[in-house]
């Protein structure tokens, strides 16, 4: 009987303490079938040319190169929606987990990532929304900037491509 209860009082513990918390994440959002549509969509993807760049335009870690404006464009904006923000994802460059890692091909260029900007020439790391823009019913054009940034003093040579996916999260 009490090998029984010793093993009962251990079970207990253990299985308290599997759902011991230190907080709690209310998760909180709404999915809705009134929204603009994305001309640069998965099907019809934006490209940005981000041009050849001397590895000698990078003195020194955090300096960039190569600043490109790109354009999301949104057409058909119902007038419910009066702002967007915009999240983009992709893999996180391991130095510098803000910006957008180059894609891992041979010969890749090294110590040097993708920053991104928005229209306020606002840093907008991964995964985090932009800035708010305002939205007018019909076509709005949603304007940010690309540019090389050095994670490193030393910048090596090679393809300097990268991906990345966004949402637009309407306000």
């Amino acid at each position: 009987m009490k090998k029984l209860v010793i093993a009962a009082s251990i079970i207990a513990s253990l299985s308290s303490a599997a759902f011991a918390a230190d907080g709690q994440v209310n998760f909180i959002g709404a999915i809705t079938d009134d929204a603009c549509t994305v001309v640069n969509n998965i099907t019809n993807p934006l490209t940005v040319t981000m041009g050849t760049v001397s590895s000698k335009a990078f003195t020194a870690a955090g300096s960039t190169a190569a600043p490109t404006k790109f354009t999301i464009a949104l057409k058909d904006c119902p007038a419910v929606m009066t702002s967007a923000k915009v999240k983009f994802d992709g893999l996180a460059d391991s130095n510098v987990n803000s910006i957008l890692a180059l894609s891992q091909i041979p010969g890749v260029a090294t110590n040097v990532g993708i920053q991104l900007t928005d229209n306020k020439n606002v840093v907008v790391p991964l995964h985090t929304a932009s800035s708010a823009y305002p939205l007018s019913v019909g076509d709005n054009n949603l304007d940010f900037v690309a540019r090389y940034y050095a994670t490193a003093a030393t910048v090596t040579a090679g393809p300097a491509n990268a991906v990345s996916n966004f949402t637009i999260v309407y306000n």
